[in-house]
């Protein structure tokens, strides 16, 4: 089974540090990534990053080691090694908010939350959004939202954050529960330059705050 123990103990060590790289807590660090490769991104509106080409570069070298490193089952080993560094990442964080964390970095959230903007008048929006968001801790957990906008919004134009005029938004989730945020509000938007008119926004990110404590989701 074992052909070159060398090669694969080398796959095995450069996962592990792919997996270190990967795993993209407290924060999101894929917010304003344009391209990604196994989660790694690639590039932003800024151009390339190097963290993430790095990593790429690393774990397409494992992949490689570890076809070297077997005599057999090329393919059916690699499909198994992509699914389980796909899911264990979000298995050790779900892991370590229900054993470990505390406050605000025992929130977890899907990232399936939506915001939806009509048109009302002209310096009035009708918005609305709705977010699931999970405390695994044995603590209730509060905390500010505050919307962020997505980074393919070009010249500055304003969309998710037009929800933070009619915030601030303090909420408090019981432990062990997820909590559905349903946010609708009328937006007045005369002191706002540039802004859509109207739009539908899927993925939405947010910054959770608790005093100094700040994470981006």
């Amino acid at each position: 089974m074992i052909r070159n123990k060398v090669a694969l103990i080398s796959s095995l060590v450069i996962l592990c540090i792919c997996l270190y790289l990967y795993i993209s807590f407290p924060n999101n660090g894929t917010l304003e990534a344009r391209t990604i490769f196994m989660s790694f991104p690639i590039r932003n509106h800024n151009g390339y990053i190097l963290l993430g080409i790095i990593g790429s570069v690393l774990f397409i070298s494992a992949m490689i080691l570890l076809v070297i490193g077997i005599k057999k089952y090329h393919f059916r080993t690699l499909a198994i090694v992509v699914v389980v560094y796909a899911f264990l990442p979000k298995l050790l964080i779900t892991m370590y908010q229900e054993t470990l964390a505390s406050g605000i970095t025992a929130i977890s959230y899907d990232g399936n939350g939506t915001c939806n903007f009509e048109y009302v008048s002209e310096d009035l929006l009708d918005g609305e959004c709705n977010i699931v968001l999970h405390n695994r801790s044995n603590e209730a957990v509060s905390f500010e939202l505050e919307f962020l906008d997505s980074s393919f919004m070009e010249d500055e134009v304003r969309m998710e954050s037009l929800m933070n005029l009619g915030g601030p938004y303090r909420f408090t989730i019981e432990k062990n529960r997820k909590k559905s945020i349903h946010l609708e509000k009328l937006l007045e938007l005369s002191d706002v330059p540039k802004h859509i008119d109207s739009g539908t926004s899927m993925n939405i990110h947010f910054k959770l705050i608790d005093g100094e404590n700040i994470r981006i989701l």
